[in-house]
Order: C-alpha cells, then sequence, then structure tokens
C-alpha cells in the first residue's frame, strides 16, 4: 500500500496494488476515483480535493488492525 500526494494539484493516491493494462476508473464523486481491474479488484483510490478530505484527521494517516487491536499512526502536512 502506498499513499502519495501532490500538493500542485491537490490529490492523493491511496494505491493498495500496481495498476495493470486493463484498468477501469469509477467516478464515485466529484472528489473521489476508483482504479478497479476487469475481476472487481480494487488497486487504487484517488482523492481530488485532497486537503479538505484527509485534513480531518488533524493531518494523520491511522492504520489499526482490527484483529490484534494494534494501532500505528503516521503525521502528514497537506
Amino acid at each position: 500500500m502506498h499513499l502519495t500526494y501532490d500538493a500542485r494539484h491537490n490529490v492523493a493516491y491511496l494505491r493498495l496494488r500496481e495498476k495493470t493494462e486493463h484498468m477501469q476508473t469509477v467516478r464515485v464523486s466529484d472528489e473521489l476515483n476508483v482504479d478497479i481491474a476487469p475481476d472487481g479488484t480494487v488497486y487504487g483510490v484517488e482523492f481530488l480535493n485532497a486537503n479538505a478530505q484527509l485534513k480531518d484527521d488533524g493531518g494523520r494517516l491511522v492504520y489499526r488492525d482490527e484483529s490484534s487491536g494494534e494501532q500505528r499512526e503516521i503525521s502528514f502536512s497537506l
């Protein structure tokens, strides 16, 4: 999993796996696109107007393993 942010265009992309040639981008809303493979596998999520969507958690990315209760926080600035 890989999260990138382009400050110039205010776009963030959460890549869950490497893209293939046969991707379809589904526009979920004006600010959210999802890349999907023909078998329905989600490859990534694109956040348009990212700073407005991702700043609500105080500039941090939270990883939580629900089975173990482990939680990690990574600070980032947008």
